[in-house]
């Protein structure tokens, strides 16, 4: 009778001990989570952020990478407890080819950000690890807005990048975690201000908090610019907090040129002496009055100096400066006399050329006349050419990291 018991409870004992090595073993809640067609909107709609990897089961470099990123998962978790501030996510794009096709995912693995359910512009590309994972994501999750505790404080800011300053009563209302979630999105392109209580009384109306944009750093509230629409509204703040912290024409460097070039569009570029401040602005006031072409075309400025390779594909020299181009990511085509720029219609007509193929055409066959168009091949006896080739789309990212064609770093 006893001899049995003790069977039973041996068995028993032992039952409990294969259990509990497999749970940990085979942890049910650890690592990134799987994110799937039914489950990643809700993931991405209800965290501050995602930070997502995609991945094949086929490719070496997920294999890889996936326990690296688990266990920055695990760490994540535990030091940001907190629902609906990040999950870190996995999506098998085998499996789940309509999310991947969704943000255009092209090489495995591909990290990615999502911030309040918006793509950020750039992809992670920085060290594969465990602690620089949870590094980004301790970084991605700091305050981006800077409190104020005196309005002359305003005074001194730095102008390096575009300023939004917040007018509140309080932090606890739902007009300011709006402008909190809008600011995390556009951390990278403006700088934000809050100020409350009693430091901004005299700034705003009991109970109605005010935000304003601030293009250079004004002694003068007469230079601000507010935002008119409501607060509680996320979609209305977004659209002009971003209009405001991205402007239309914007400066290509070295370090911002990859990700100008993956948002796809042809670059007008405004190609300048480092000093030349009058031909800067006469070209970004000429391309205010073209605005309605941002969804196709990037408004750029280069420093002639720094960028003086392209500039020696299209046979000129810093002495030849200024002058404007335009990078289709095949090709590159000169604006025949920047002094022509100012003219009305004749900017956009260059812009328009390239829509059409007519630049293409012209630097092929010459000028564009209906007698060149019934000419198949050479115009006047003149041999076709090719038009100077991209240069910009070589600082785009690399195809070897990371790729479905090589298994190369």
């Amino acid at each position: 009778m006893y001899l049995i018991r003790d069977v039973k409870s041996f068995r028993f004992t032992i039952f409990l001990h294969l259990v509990v090595c497999y749970l940990c073993n085979n942890p049910t809640n650890s690592g990134a989570v799987s994110l799937t067609h039914a489950t990643v909107d809700a993931t991405l709609a209800s965290n501050e952020l995602v930070f997502i990897n995609f991945y094949a089961d086929w490719c070496r470099f997920s294999n890889l990478l996936a326990p690296i990123f688990d266990e920055a998962a695990d760490k994540v978790a535990e030091e940001f407890p907190n629902a609906g501030q990040v999950v870190m996510g996995k999506v098998d794009c085998d499996k789940e080819s309509d999310i991947a096709s969704r943000f255009h995912i092209t090489k495995y693995p591909t990290l990615k950000v999502i911030r309040n359910g918006q793509p950020a512009k750039r992809e992670y590309r920085g060290q594969r690890s465990t602690e620089a994972f949870v590094d980004f994501i301790k970084k991605q999750l700091e305050d981006p807005i800077k409190e104020f505790h005196d309005l002359n404080e305003l005074k001194n800011l730095d102008s390096k990048k575009r300023i939004i300053i917040g007018f509140f009563d309080r932090k606890d209302v739902p007009e300011y975690t709006t402008f909190r979630r809008v600011a995390t999105n556009l951390k990278d392109d403006c700088q934000f201000h809050v100020g409350f209580g009693d430091v901004v009384r005299q700034m705003h109306p009991p109970g109605q908090p005010i935000v304003v944009f601030r293009p250079d750093v004004a002694l003068s509230n007469e230079r601000d610019e507010t935002f008119n629409n409501s607060l509680l509204s996320y979609d209305e703040t977004n659209v002009w907090m971003s209009e405001k912290c991205v402007p239309l024409v914007r400066e290509i460097t070295f370090e911002n040129a990859e990700e100008l070039t993956e948002e796809g569009l042809p670059f007008l570029i405004l190609f300048h002496k480092p000093n030349d401040a009058d031909t800067v602005k006469r070209f970004k006031d000429i391309c205010q009055m073209l605005a309605a072409e941002k969804q196709n075309i990037n408004f750029l400025t280069a420093d002639g100096v720094k960028f003086a390779h392209p500039l020696h594909h299209l046979g000129k020299s810093q002495d030849d400066l200024p002058l404007i181009a335009i990078d289709s990511f095949r090709h590159m085509y000169m604006f025949p006399d920047i002094r022509n720029m100012d003219k009305p219609g004749v900017l956009l007509s260059f812009i328009k050329d390239l829509y059409s193929g007519k630049l293409h055409r012209e630097f092929h066959y010459g000028p564009d006349t209906n007698e060149v168009l019934q000419v198949e091949g050479k115009v006047g006896g003149l041999p076709s050419t090719t038009p100077p080739e991209s240069t910009f789309k070589k600082l785009g990212p690399s195809k070897n990291r990371y790729t479905l064609l090589r298994d190369e770093l």
